[in-house]
Formats: structure tokens, C-alpha cells, sequence
């Protein structure tokens, strides 16, 4: 699965410690149901936000 390989990449790197200290309701989003595993904006979350900026 490639999800490892993008978390030890110097991108993954450098994302996962600023997407865990946004939370949804600071970027103007409504969190995604279901139960938070990692603090944080969600991979999903993220490319929702991109698309729109």
C-alpha cells in the first residue's frame, strides 16, 4: 500500500506534522463522521480544502 511510502517521503514528512495542528473547525470545515483516530485534519479534509482554495 502506498500509504507508507507517502508517510516516509520528505512530502509526508513535512505534511503530517502541520496537517495534525489544524483542527476542522479552524480551517472552516465540518468534520467527517465517524471516530478521529490522529489529531488533526484528515488526508481527505485536506484535499477537500485544496480544491476550494
Amino acid at each position: 500500500m502506498k500509504t507508507t511510502q507517502y508517510s516516509q517521503s520528505p512530502l509526508g514528512q513535512f505534511l503530517k506534522p502541520r496537517r495534525e495542528r489544524l483542527q476542522p473547525s479552524t480551517a472552516g470545515i465540518s468534520p467527517l463522521p465517524g471516530r478521529r483516530r490522529t489529531p488533526g485534519l484528515r488526508r481527505e479534509e485536506v484535499a477537500y480544502l485544496a480544491k476550494s482554495a
